[in-house]
């Protein structure tokens, strides 16, 4: 297990450097020129020569490079451009929001669609069953922003019970009164793919031999499905989860601008459009190495559901 994890750290180094060429190129030539960005329409060439100065525009593509590198590992991308405000107090103050909302979604999603996929593909082809994935195959056709219009008004306006924004510097008060409506429709929109997913999975396993074997040896159902078909359904569930949390993450971002949620998914937004260029490098670099590393515990997590896998 140290050895495979040692290699895997090894092999994240170039993955990581082909990501920070690209995200450094691709803001140097196609993204415009910083100092005339902060410069704005009425600045002067003199003011934009010292922007470029005080940027080290000017510089090097070797040195700037060399600029953007420890910018990352230091963690100090100086201050946003529109709010003057530092990026790294910044990613402190927001992601803490993005979390609240974040989390919830995750481990709902995998602790309801789990059992409800184990119920239905134990009874496959009866009449439950195919209700449940026909309002799951409806329920994938409707748009989240449809979600968010009814869920808005249903339960915030009709019913009274959550507010339709806000947010505080409660961490208890954001998870009992402003995070639970934007959970709840986000739960209502995963929960369909996931329980199909998993479904698919656990029949895959169902209609193996070894199922039948368990069976004639007298084994009873709880056992068979517990011990024997989720224990090996496990590994592309667990996939799935590790590819699920970085679009869970992209997906909170939607979710804080329907609500006026103060998190990192909302001010990346309002960095794209205000060209605020250190939060979206920052953001966009944070982001690749979080999959590599969900990517790794992932793998991690195999070895933990099944010891009979071999880590390569």
């Amino acid at each position: 297990m140290a050895a495979y994890l040692i290699r895997r750290l090894w092999q994240m180094i170039p993955t990581l450097a082909g990501v920070v060429l690209l995200v450094f190129f691709l803001f140097k030539y196609f993204g415009g020129d910083p100092a005339e960005v902060l410069g704005g329409l009425n600045a002067s060439q003199e003011q934009i020569e010292a922007i470029r100065q005080q940027l080290g525009l000017n510089e090097p593509v070797w040195v700037q490079l060399w600029i953007f590198v420890k910018q990352i590992v230091t963690f100090d991308w100086g201050k946003s451009w529109a709010t003057n405000e530092a990026v790294s107090n910044l990613f402190a103050t927001r992601l803490p929001a993005t979390l609240t909302v974040m989390l919830p979604i995750l481990v709902l999603d995998v602790l309801l669609a789990l059992p409800i996929a184990m119920w239905v593909a134990y009874r496959r082809g009866s009449l439950t069953d195919r209700a449940i994935m026909i309002v799951t195959t409806i329920a994938l056709s409707i748009s989240f922003l449809v979600y968010v219009i009814i869920g808005q008004y249903l339960f915030a306006f009709q019913l009274g019970w959550f507010p339709v924004q806000g947010w505080s510097d409660s961490l208890w008060t954001n998870l009992i009164t402003y995070a639970p409506l934007p959970v709840l429709l986000a739960v209502m929109v995963g929960i369909a793919p996931q329980t199909r997913l998993y479904r698919s999975f656990l029949l895959d396993e169902l209609g193996q031999d070894y199922v039948r074997t368990a069976r004639a040896k007298g084994m009873t159902e709880n056992t068979v499905l517990f011990r024997h078909v989720l224990r090996n359904a496990m590994i592309p569930i667990l996939t799935n989860i590790g590819l699920q949390l970085p679009g869970i993450f992209v997906g909170s971002f939607l979710i804080e601008v329907f609500f006026s949620i103060p998190g990192l998914g909302r001010e990346v937004l309002l960095a794209v459009n205000r060209s605020d260029f250190p939060v979206i490098q920052a953001v966009t670099i944070y982001l690749a190495v979080l999959t590599m590393v969900i990517n790794l515990l992932t793998d991690l997590a195999f070895k933990l559901a099944d010891p009979r896998v071999v880590l390569k």
